[in-house]
């Protein structure tokens, strides 16, 4: 019972996910409808996505790119403006949470090296806010934004232009806060040095991120793109299949099919089309504070073709 209770802690949004998908299966009992209420595509691009993003960081990529960036002499307000900024742009392509679980720590390696400690929190705040504001500028920044470009069929020119300004302010943003330190000439000496590992599995990794990226632009069929990672990963890391997130797959699942079921309800419908058509930006960033924003885009997405707004406001309401 005791692991029971802290696996549905630690899964508290798979657990609602399945819940919703449980209590909604009493009003529209399972039927061959429900096939369609999946969308595969989006299951697989996670899924590659996550394993590869998963190979690099493998690699020693991050790390090693990160140290090089801050060793030597270096002025405090570059080393927070550096430690803030290095998820803000991985994020775009490696997701926020891997940003931020690969830097974190690393900003506590480096601001206890230099002796500044104090200024922790604030960095550690900011580096939280510049993963979550640099994963919306792509669509492969963060689950919702995937989603939402395959759900709505946008093109890169739809969706850059909509997340790009907003983007650009949150850099701005962001870098005032950072720069907001004591500054001084520090000295940055890492007694372990992070290097990267095994090359050629690093190029590997790197041309099948590549692939994604054509794949999520409709360049490349997911369903190939599919075959040729799971093949990858057999023949050549197989330990990176327990790398994957499958209970984000699975909460994906399970509220596809709530929302399908909610999307045959007539009243339900009425109710959320209603909310999104009065604004659609603020009911998606409301949304997002009770439910998350992966789950509150694909529960609304099938209530409104408004996909600017959706898309802005459960980015802004992830935050």
């Amino acid at each position: 019972m005791e692991k029971l209770r802290k696996w549905i802690q630690r899964e508290a949004v798979l657990v609602t996910a399945a819940v919703c998908a449980l209590v909604s299966m009493f009003f529209c009992p399972p039927s061959a409808a429900y096939l369609g209420y999946i969308d595969l595509r989006v299951l697989c691009l996670l899924f590659c996505l996550m394993a590869v993003v998963a190979g690099l960081q493998e690699c020693g990529l991050f790390l090693a790119l990160a140290q090089k960036l801050l060793s030597g002499r270096r002025k405090f307000r570059l080393i927070t403006l550096s430690l803030v900024l290095l998820p803000f742009f991985t994020s775009m392509l490696i997701t926020n949470d891997v940003a931020l679980i690969t830097f974190v720590p690393f900003a506590i390696l480096v601001l206890g090296l230099v002796g500044r400690t104090k200024d922790l929190i604030w960095v550690v705040v900011l580096q939280t806010a510049a993963a979550n504001l640099g994963s919306m500028a792509t669509p492969v920044g963060n689950p919702q934004n995937l989603f939402l470009y395959a759900r709505y069929q946008l093109g890169a020119a739809q969706f850059f232009q909509v997340m790009g300004p907003l983007t650009l302010l949150c850099f701005l943003g962001l870098g005032i806060g950072a720069l907001c330190v004591k500054n001084e000439t520090l000295q940055v000496r890492f007694e372990q040095e992070h290097k990267i590992q095994n090359p050629r599995k690093l190029g590997l990794f790197l041309g099948l991120f590549v692939l994604c990226l054509l794949s999520v632009f409709r360049v490349l069929p997911y369903g190939l793109l599919t075959g040729i990672v799971a093949l990858c990963l057999l023949v050549w890391d197989r330990p990176l299949f327990k790398a994957v997130d499958y209970s984000l797959l699975a909460t994906f699942v399970c509220f596809f099919i709530f929302a399908g079921n909610l999307g045959q309800l007539e009243a339900v419908r009425g109710f959320l089309a209603g909310l999104l058509e009065k604004n659609t930006l603020l009911t998606g960033a409301l949304a997002s504070q009770f439910i998350s924003n992966v789950p509150a885009a694909v529960l609304l997405a099938g209530f409104t073709e408004n996909w600017k707004g959706l898309l802005l406001g459960t980015n802004i309401g992830g935050l």
